[in-house]
Formats: C-alpha cells, sequence, structure tokens
C-alpha cells in the first residue's frame, strides 16, 4: 500500500507501530461506529543507516509525518519484549521512544501493548506467530496481499489491539498518556 491522504470520514482513526531499529512497522486503522478497516500499513526501512542516532531521527522524522498525514486521534505501539540481549532492548526501547515523543509532540494519547496481548486479542493465542497474526488479519481486514515485512502486519494488530481492548472506545484505559509529565509519572522506575 502506498501513502496517501484520507478522503473518507472516519469517526477515529489508530496508528500503529511496531517499533525497530533495522525495520518498524506502522499500521492504521479508521473506524466507523463499531466497525474497523485497514487505511494503510508500511515499514520505515532503517537497516542502511549506520548509525544509530540517524535511525532515531528517521523514526521521529517519519512518525510525525504518518501523524500529520493520517491525524490519527490515538496511537498505539508495541512494548519491547524482555529478551537477553542488552544492547538489543536499549535500542528498541529508544526506538519506542522516539515514536512515542512524535506522538506527544503532537498532543496525540498513547497506548501500549505486550506482544502477548496483541497476539492474543488479534488470534486469540497469545504466543501465535507474525505469520498467524498476519493471517487473521488478512480474514479480519480483508485484505489480499501480505507485505514483504511482516513488522507492517505487527503494527496493524496493535492498532486493532487497541481497538478491541478500548471496548471501542478510548475510556478508562490504564496505560494512556498525554503528556511527558504523565508518562514520567508513571514510568518513575523506568527512568534514570
Amino acid at each position: 500500500m502506498t501513502d496517501r491522504p484520507i478522503d473518507k470520514e472516519y469517526d477515529r482513526i489508530i496508528l500503529g507501530f511496531d517499533p525497530g531499529t533495522n525495520i518498524m512497522g506502522y499500521g492504521v486503522i479508521g473506524i466507523i461506529g463499531k466497525k474497523y478497516e485497514m487505511i494503510t500499513l508500511g515499514i520505515i526501512h532503517l537497516s542502511k543507516l549506520e548509525n544509530h542516532a540517524i535511525k532515531l531521527q528517521k523514526i521521529h522524522e517519519r512518525s510525525l509525518s504518518l501523524i500529520d498525514m493520517y491525524n490519527p486521534d490515538e496511537v498505539a505501539l508495541e512494548e519491547p519484549f524482555f529478551g537477553k540481549n542488552v544492547q538489543s532492548m536499549l535500542k528498541l526501547g529508544r526506538a519506542q521512544g522516539v515514536a512515542m515523543a512524535a506522538a506527544l509532540h503532537r498532543g496525540l494519547p498513547i497506548f501500549e501493548y505486550t506482544p502477548k496481548k496483541v497476539k492474543k486479542s488479534i488470534t486469540g493465542n497469545g504466543n501465535a506467530s507474525k505469520e498467524q497474526v498476519a493471517a487473521m488479519l488478512q480474514s479480519l481486514l480483508n485484505f489480499q496481499d501480505l507485505p514483504k515485512f511482516l513488522d507492517a502486519t505487527d503494527a496493524v494488530a496493535v492498532a486493532l489491539c487497541h481497538f478491541f481492548q478500548s471496548g471501542n472506545s478510548a475510556e478508562g484505559l490504564s496505560k494512556q498518556y498525554t503528556g511527558w509529565d504523565a508518562f514520567v509519572k508513571d514510568n518513575e522506575g523506568r527512568i534514570k
């Protein structure tokens, strides 16, 4: 799919991110009443950039351009999973933080979901593979061709998970941040 301005009215638009420092997925869904549809999905390809700071700059710029193009009401991100490689986790956390900063810069509420929560919300199985998530999304959102990189469908899954978890509204979610102060207050242990 190609990024293009929206030519339809939606009650709500959700931008989902699957953070990464080599490939970062994004997906946008539109909500009308209790129905949902995919607007677009894609990736931010960063593997050719060698400098980590430049990758973060590109993530920030591209996140802002997606926010400005699609004018989402909310941004949903996949939380980094805890792995054994501390350096990878640090880089992944930075990528997530930069996308969060872009959303907060535009005054958008952000929501975080664990990979297990996203998979369970979409497939009913918290241990589902990327391929199983993508196949279920094909069925739910009625699209034919899978993208080359499933990071894009993972990002759509995060957006759709947010829709499902929010009870079809943004009311009452526990991990909602509308500014840095709220984020810092709720995450003091993560900030040194």
